[in-house]
C-alpha cells in the first residue's frame, strides 16, 4: 500500500498555483547561479579565491580578500537553511509525479547530500583544504541537476489530464 498522491489530479487552479511557485523558485535558484558566475566561483581556482582571497597574486582583475569567520558562518548558515527549504518543498511536489519511488528517492534525497557537501566543502576550502574545490563543484552541479530534473518532472505532471476514476 503506502503513501501516494498525484499532482495531475489536482484542480486546474491549484496546478496553476504550483506552477507559479516552481517558476518563481526556479528564478530564485538560477539567480543564485548567475551570482556564482559573477564571482567567478564556477572553477576550482575561482571557488578558492572567492573564499580565501587573491591578494597574494601580483596581477588580478578583481582584488578579493579572505572572508572572516563570521562572514563564512553567515554564508553557510543561510545557504543550508534556505536550500533545505527549497529542496523540501520541491521534494514534496516530486513525490506527486509518476516516476518510480527509486527515482523519487534519488531526486529528493540527493540535493540534501549536495547541500551539505557543497557548503561543508566551502568551509574546508576556507580552512585551506583547496583540493576540496573539485568536490564543491561536482556537488553543486548535482544539486542543480536535481533541481532542474525535479522541476521539469513537476511541470510535466501538472500538464497531464486528471486520471479517470
Amino acid at each position: 500500500m503506502g503513501f501516494h498522491y498525484t499532482l495531475r489530479n489536482f484542480p486546474k487552479s491549484f496546478k496553476q498555483f504550483i506552477a507559479a511557485f516552481v517558476i518563481v523558485l526556479g528564478i530564485g535558484f538560477f539567480t543564485g547561479l548567475l551570482f556564482i558566475g559573477q564571482t567567478e566561483s564556477n572553477t576550482p581556482k575561482g571557488v578558492v579565491e572567492n573564499y580565501n582571497g587573491n591578494e597574494d597574486l601580483a596581477e588580478v582583475e578583481v582584488m578579493k580578500f579572505k572572508k572572516g569567520e563570521r562572514e563564512m558562518l553567515t554564508i553557510i548558515h543561510t545557504h543550508i537553511l534556505s536550500l533545505s527549504f527549497i529542496f523540501f518543498l520541491l521534494g514534496i511536489l516530486i513525490w506527486g509525479t509518476e516516476i518510480s519511488n527509486t527515482w523519487k528517492s534519488i531526486l529528493t534525497i540527493e540535493p540534501f547530500v549536495s547541500v551539505l557537501t557543497t557548503f561543508g566543502g566551502i568551509y574546508l576550502i576556507w580552512l585551506d583544504y583547496h583540493y576540496v574545490s573539485y568536490l564543491v563543484i561536482i556537488s553543486g552541479v548535482l544539486m542543480t541537476l536535481s533541481f532542474v530534473v525535479g522541476a521539469l518532472l513537476v511541470f510535466q505532471t501538472l500538464l497531464k489530464s486528471p486520471l479517470k476514476k
